[in-house]
């Protein structure tokens, strides 16, 4: 057992179905991975599918109690095995990437299967019934939209934050966001496989947006333009906290587990407090290390790679800054 915070995270949390618009919905649930919803006049989209097809029934049964209506389409935010492989359990004859986010399945989506299952167990309730990794039917360059009758749904891939693939969905008339993990809410952004430097420009252009509502990655649906304020403001605060502690670290000469420590003792007094921080923050820490000793690239998170870091940072079971990279 790897001794992942997560793995004694198993309560069950209090799933919401919120309106944010006439066939608009935000599926939430405590800090949980959420999804969206749109229903068009003929079908649903859903935007996020869930971790496995057990989990996107229960998605589908909230949808059928505001239409009749069947999920058509599916669009990923990005790729990371949480968010994606729930899809075969819709009837979607669509799915769609960005271009980005498919390059990112095809050279780690099954690594990262592997390792997020590993992490988090109750989120992948039912993982016996995944078929395997999920593909896109369709990928896009830069934006897309997608039309229901007269309602337009930007589907646009903002840059590089959360992952190199982030994808929001943005309907301009109604001034609705679904975000993605590139903006959390009361919830601690993960962070293993971000692109710090970059995080702020996406933030600015989801703010230029002007949002008047918000489904985030996680947390509760936010309904007015202050609370959308407050998720980006927070969003773009801890990680420029966390990379501008990484950077100071790298340029002192600090090891791994020593830049580890000073982020922990800086950041959990603000941020502490944010669902999933002590499951986060190794791997957040990791991956600020590498980017602010100048590795572009994130590394693959491997099931393998998972329990090393682990076992270092929060266990000691290596001497400081001796984990492979």
């Amino acid at each position: 057992m790897s001794g992942f915070a997560s793995t004694n995270d198993m309560a069950e949390k209090q799933v919401s179905f919120d309106a944010l618009g006439e066939g608009l919905y935000a599926y939430t649930a405590e800090g949980d991975p959420n999804s969206g919803v749109i229903v068009g006049p003929r079908g649903v989209v859903v935007i996020d599918a869930q971790a496995t097809p057990r989990m996107a029934a229960e998605v589908q049964a909230k949808i059928a109690t505001v239409t009749d209506r069947t999920v058509d389409t599916i669009v990923l935010s990005h790729y990371h095995a949480v968010r994606v492989l729930g899809a075969s359990g819709y009837p979607a004859h669509s799915v769609i990437t960005s271009d980005v986010t498919r390059d990112l399945i095809v050279e780690r989506g099954q690594q990262d299967m592997d390792s997020e299952i590993g992490r988090f167990p109750r989120l992948f309730r039912g993982r016996d019934g995944i078929p395997g990794l999920t593909w896109p039917t369709q990928s896009f360059h830069g934006r897309m939209s997608l039309w229901h009758g007269a309602r337009e749904v930007q589907v646009i891939h903002v840059g590089r934050s959360h992952t190199a693939g982030d994808t929001i969905v943005w309907l301009p008339a109604e001034r609705v966001l679904f975000a993605g993990d590139t903006v959390e809410f009361g919830a601690t952004p993960y962070c293993g496989d971000a692109h710090f430097a970059d995080w702020p420009g996406v933030i600015a252009r989801l703010r230029a947006l002007g949002a008047e509502k918000m489904v985030p990655g996680r947390g509760r649906a936010l309904v007015n333009a202050d609370e959308v304020e407050e998720a980006l403001a927070g969003t773009e605060a801890f990680t420029s906290t966390l990379f501008a502690i990484a950077r100071e670290g790298v340029a002192r000469g600090w090891a791994l587990h020593d830049v580890y420590k000073d982020a922990m003792d800086r950041m959990r007094p603000r941020f502490g407090q944010w669902v999933i921080f002590e499951h986060c923050m190794p791997f957040n820490v990791s991956r600020a290390f590498d980017e602010a000793s100048g590795l572009d690239h994130p590394r693959i998170w491997t099931a393998e790679r998972d329990v090393e870091m682990w076992r270092a940072l929060e266990h000691g079971a290596a001497q400081s800054g001796e984990i492979s990279r």
